[in-house]
């Protein structure tokens, strides 16, 4: 991958964690600014199921970031963009899809395909 690719990459991926941390400080600002105070029982529980898929929502993010973290560690040791399972090159296409994979397709697939059995048995 050249360094105008790299580049490319970095900026994506450093746009995406400020969104995401955009994102999960307006939830915090809401938490903070709407507590739970519903008199009625069917609205508090409607509003305690909606902070609850918020709050899974921005733990799921959380774990993304630290994958983000890990993509922008793999450009500054140029190990970005090839496979940790084959050492093939990951192509442009799925980079762009998905900037913070590790592995080729076809490595994911069978990554996929192993863990499914392992867990079947």
């Amino acid at each position: 991958m050249n360094p105008r690719q790299l580049a490319y990459f970095r900026k994506k991926l450093l746009i995406w964690k400020d969104e995401i941390l955009k994102e999960s400080e307006a939830t915090l600002e809401a938490l903070k600014a709407e507590p739970l105070r519903e008199p009625d029982l069917t609205d508090r529980a409607a509003s305690e199921t909606d902070w609850g898929i918020e709050l899974r929502t921005r733990d799921r993010q959380r774990k993304l970031i630290s994958k983000i973290d890990a993509a922008l560690r793999r450009i500054e040791t140029g190990d970005y963009g090839w496979c940790e399972m084959t050492g093939e090159p990951i192509s442009l296409q799925r980079l762009e899809a998905r900037p913070i994979a590790t592995m080729t397709i076809d490595a994911q697939e069978r990554h996929e395909r192993d863990e499914k059995v392992s867990r079947d048995e």
